[in-house]
């Protein structure tokens, strides 16, 4: 990837869009440390494990309460609401098939999906922890009666322009950068916070001096960290690759067709997904528990489908595992596949074309999915487990099984766009 940067950097227009690309970055984290006037912090979040992901994707932005509090969430599960929309509503399907258009408008439902999101988005927070210190209403408008409500809609809108200014940020690295700008912003908030934790880590090791323990609890995590990102890129890059062969077909004076090629199928097609639905469902009842003024291990869910218990273990990874299949639905479709190859006169060695290929595509897939589920679902329970005996609550928290995944996917993705852009560049000069 190193040797990828280097080659990159020595062609212009690629130096150029890299360039881009770190000045918008370098602006999302800036703004991340603009404070909010009335606002000092966001204590105790480490109650809610959504908004502990939150925090994370964020790079510590919404503990610190600050402008891009919201971060690229809202616009994330806004993305993935219209994904799931265009599967099951005719019209936003046609849309999604109607070429450069149909993308145009389904962005356009998007943006205004993501400004609701945040609005209802920052509402929940803002109602979370407005009855503690986090919120200084006195000095905006007041903290009580009418001037309360002014303040609550002020800072409303201040977090909702934040997430706003967030999403403008993504999509003009996506247009003007490298790789997506969206996955981008994620793998940088990611590496804030984790680059956070770790630096207290060495700070209580080397500064504060606080004991051999430490030192060996860095380097286990080190260790573990090393050998939990092998494994992640293993399975990110691994795919099946089905064989399709095309049969010689003369048009006219010419022969066409004669060639062999491929389908590939990830195993780890369905990405973070099912990890980030997963995730949020089951830490949906808590958020609604602890918002209605209850302590969520004084309720039955608390104390029956606990973070600690196995039931929680058990519907985690169930949930997993139907995301993921609900996912390969949505992306690999073995009956269009099998059309396409039959109508330009390929089929898979071994078996007939028509109805037995889309038969055989759609069990070869299913296998490879429910391999990369389980893959999952260990993943979200291994790192989380062996970070905190090695490294701590601290890294713990920061070093989930979601952000590894990204981390790794976002990384692997900006080494294949800079490897696209370089070798269009080679290419075109080749050309001339």
């Amino acid at each position: 990837m190193f040797q990828t940067i280097v080659n990159a950097f020595k062609i212009k227009e690629v130096r150029r869009k890299i360039l881009i690309t770190i000045a918008l970055l370098f602006v999302y984290r800036l703004g991340c440390y603009i404070p909010v006037p009335g606002v000092s912090a966001f204590t105790g979040l480490e109650e809610y494990s959504l908004l502990q992901i939150m925090n994370a994707v964020s790079g510590s932005a919404l503990s610190l309460g600050t402008f891009f509090a919201m971060g690229i969430g809202p616009y994330i599960n806004a993305s993935i609401i219209i994904q799931l929309l265009s599967v099951g509503i005719p019209a936003l399907e046609r849309l999604s098939k109607q070429g450069e258009e149909g993308k145009r408008k389904i962005s356009n439902y998007t943006r205004l999906l993501t400004i609701v999101l945040a609005i209802a988005q920052s509402l929940g927070i803002l109602f979370t922890f407005g009855g503690s210190n986090a919120i200084e209403f006195n000095q905006l408008f007041g903290n009580e009666g009418f001037a309360k409500v002014l303040s609550y809609a002020f800072l409303v809108l201040v977090y909702t322009s934040g997430a706003c200014l967030t999403m403008w940020i993504g999509e003009r690295i996506t247009d003007y950068g490298v790789s997506n700008g969206i996955s981008l912003l994620i793998f940088a908030g990611i590496l804030s916070s984790a680059g956070t934790a770790i630096a207290g880590v060495i700070k209580g090791i080397f500064v504060e001096a606080t004991s051999l323990t430490s030192i060996w609890t860095l380097v286990g995590f080190i260790l573990v960290a090393i050998v939990i990102f092998g494994a992640i890129v293993t399975v990110d890059t691994a795919e099946r690759k089905i064989p399709v062969q095309y049969a010689k077909q003369v048009k006219g004076r010419k022969m066409y067709g004669g060639q062999s090629t491929h389908i590939p199928i990830k195993v780890n097609a369905s990405g973070v997904m099912p990890l980030i639905f997963a995730f949020s469902i089951l830490s949906f009842p808590d958020l609604i528990i602890q918002l209605l003024g209850y302590a969520t291990e004084e309720t039955w869910w608390g104390r029956n489908v606990g973070t600690e218990s196995w039931v929680y273990i058990v519907l985690l990874c169930l949930l997993i595992l139907f995301f993921s299949d609900v996912y390969n639905q949505i992306q690999f479709n073995p009956d269009d596949i099998s059309k396409s190859i039959q109508g330009n006169g390929g089929f898979i060695p071994g078996t007939r074309p028509g109805k037995p290929t889309a038969d055989y595509l759609k069990r070869v897939a299913n296998r490879i999915t429910l391999f990369g589920a389980i893959f999952l679902a260990l993943l979200a329970l291994i790192p989380t487990v062996v970070f905190k005996a090695v490294g701590g609550e601290g890294l713990a928290s920061v070093f989930t099984a979601t952000g590894l995944l990204i981390i790794v996917s976002v990384a692997l993705e900006f080494e294949q766009a800079l490897q696209s852009q370089i070798m269009m560049k080679n290419y075109k000069g080749f050309l001339k």
